[in-house]
């Protein structure tokens, strides 16, 4: 068996071959470009975070409408219910028992003072009347004995034929029954008194406004059962409203107030106010006010509904703001009437205000507030002072 030997310079190491500039260059650009990659990708990826970070903050912020408030250099309306009644009325009631006999107007009609509105038939008044008649009588028939007797007893006294004790008691006697004549008269008197109450007149002038009886019909004397009749005097008019407290003290009297009524649209009445009842009432917190009404055409009605209108003159340095700008704080010790003011840093700050008037969709702000400031409508319950928001709209 042979043995191959090998000597060490037979073996050689293989030289590593050389890369080409070319490929170099090559190899070079291609990890330059990956690295531009790298960078450009991440660059976008920071701005895109920066923009969605700017994006997300801008929306936390909340948008607001503003506005400013306006001068109040004019008088205001003062809008309110009233109620028209006649200046006189008055219910007719019997003063005597019976039967009506016969009425003469009817309702709508005009009747002057003293005119006949109905007869009332009355015979158990008849009957007592004739009874005191005929017991006037007899009490004058024993009153003009008892003068006989007492002058014939006084005629003995002086010849001693009688006791003066005796006399006196005559004369006595003849003095009561004098009285009793007198009652008797009294009563006739008043009878006849009561036969004049069959006869219902008016009381003044003015128109018949109910009528409440018929032919035949029993009536009662006294006010406990139905009124017969009811005249009102519509020329002229009373006009009753009801002031809220705050606004009473700005109505005085003598001042002009128009008002309308449902049946004549578009129609205005002139009225004056001609009395206040100076007291608040507790149940409404109103203050009851009177105005006279001239109704010489009688086109208004007692019991009307009407709209009244006063105009109120403006306050000094009062300002005009709308009713949404208005928010009632409860919390951080804040209570009251308050508005969301936005200052020139953007930030919230909340004012308290003080009320003059309420009108409505309109409130003035008697002071807190100026021309300049700028008010948040309607604002967030949300909103707590110093937060940032962001006006979108700025509304006159």
């Amino acid at each position: 068996m042979s043995q191959i030997v090998s000597s060490s310079h037979e073996l050689k190491t293989p030289e590593p071959k050389r890369l080409s500039s070319r490929v170099v260059l090559i190899g070079g650009m291609i990890l330059a470009a990956a690295f531009g990659v790298a960078v450009g990708g991440i660059h976008g990826r920071v701005t895109e975070l920066k923009s969605l970070s700017q994006a997300s903050e801008k929306n936390n912020i909340t948008t607001v409408n503003t506005l400013h408030p306006k001068a109040d250099s004019q008088a205001s309306r003062l809008v309110l219910p009233g109620t028209l009644e006649a200046f006189n009325s008055a219910l007719i009631y019997p003063r005597v028992s019976g039967y009506v006999k016969q009425w003469f107007v009817d309702i709508g009609q005009s009747v002057k003072a003293g005119t006949l509105l109905a007869e009332i038939d009355t015979p158990e008044l008849n009957d007592q009347l004739r009874q005191a008649l005929a017991a006037l009588e007899t009490a004058k028939a024993h009153a003009n004995l008892a003068e006989i007797t007492a002058n014939r007893w006084q005629s003995q006294l002086l010849e001693d034929a009688v006791s003066r004790q005796e006399a006196d008691e005559k004369a006595g006697d003849f003095s009561a029954k004098q009285a009793m004549v007198a009652e008797a008269q009294a009563n006739v008197d008043r009878l006849r008194s009561l036969q004049a109450f069959r006869r219902i007149t008016a009381p003044f002038e003015g128109v018949v406004t109910t009528r409440n009886t018929d032919i035949g019909a029993l009536v009662n004397a006294g006010a406990a059962g139905k009124e017969m009749f009811t005249v009102a005097d519509t020329r002229r008019l009373r006009l009753y409203v009801s002031v809220p407290q705050a606004l009473a003290n700005q109505l005085t009297l003598g001042m002009i107030a128009q008002l309308s009524v449902p049946q004549f649209p578009g129609q205005h009445f002139s009225a004056k106010l001609v009395n206040n009842a100076r007291a608040t009432t507790e149940s409404s917190g109103t203050v009851l006010v009177e105005l006279a009404v001239d109704n010489p055409q009688q086109s208004l009605s007692p019991g009307d509904y009407a709209e009244v209108v006063f105009q109120l003159p403006a306050l000094h340095g009062t300002v005009l703001i709308p009713a949404s700008a208005l928010v009632l704080r409860l919390q951080d010790q804040q209570t009251g009437l308050h508005v969301a003011l936005l200052q020139a840093d953007h930030k919230v700050r909340f004012k308290p205000i003080q009320i003059a008037r309420d009108l409505g969709n309109s409130i003035e702000v008697l002071q807190g507030l100026s021309i300049h400031d700028t008010l948040i409508d309607n604002p967030s319950e949300s909103l707590r002072d110093g937060d940032v928001v962001q006006a979108v709209s700025t509304q006159p």
